[in-house]
This record gives structure tokens, C-alpha cells and sequence, in this order.
């Protein structure tokens, strides 16, 4: 009966200290996956940002070419007027 009890005690152990590897390696594999996925976030907002510049500078050039071309028309509609 003492046998028994020790081999069912020796079981146990074993299946317990299997089930914590199993967690551990579950829980590192986890962690890497969040790892991998907030480096992906940051790549994201990585390019975000580079967009957001680069169209806020082509609104800006917009802007300026508009500009230009306001001052232009209404240069030419002074000159019209003088001229006619």
C-alpha cells in the first residue's frame, strides 16, 4: 500500500510540474505575440504619421499655389481695368 501511495504521489508531481511547463511556455508564447503585436502597432503609427506630414505639406504647397494664383488673377483684373 506504501508503493501505491508513492507512485500515486510520483504521478501527480510528474502531471503537476507538466501542466506548469505547459503554462509557462503558453505564457512566454503569449507574451511574444503581444510583443510582435505592439511592435506592429508602433510600425503603424510609425507610417501614420509620415502620412499625416506629408499630406499636411501638400496642403500647405496647395495653399501657396492658390495663393499665387489669386494674387495673379487679381493682379491681371487691376490691369484690365486700367487698361480698358
Amino acid at each position: 500500500m506504501n508503493a501505491n501511495l508513492v507512485g500515486a504521489v510520483g504521478a501527480g508531481g510528474l502531471f503537476l510540474l507538466l501542466i506548469v511547463i505547459v503554462w509557462q511556455v503558453a505564457a512566454t508564447w503569449r507574451a511574444r505575440a503581444l510583443a510582435a503585436r505592439d511592435e506592429q502597432y508602433r510600425q503603424l503609427a510609425d507610417k501614420y504619421a509620415r502620412l499625416l506630414d506629408d499630406s499636411t505639406e501638400l496642403h500647405r504647397r496647395t495653399l501657396d499655389e492658390l495663393t499665387q494664383a489669386r494674387l495673379s488673377l487679381t493682379s491681371m483684373e487691376k490691369m484690365m481695368r486700367e487698361v480698358g
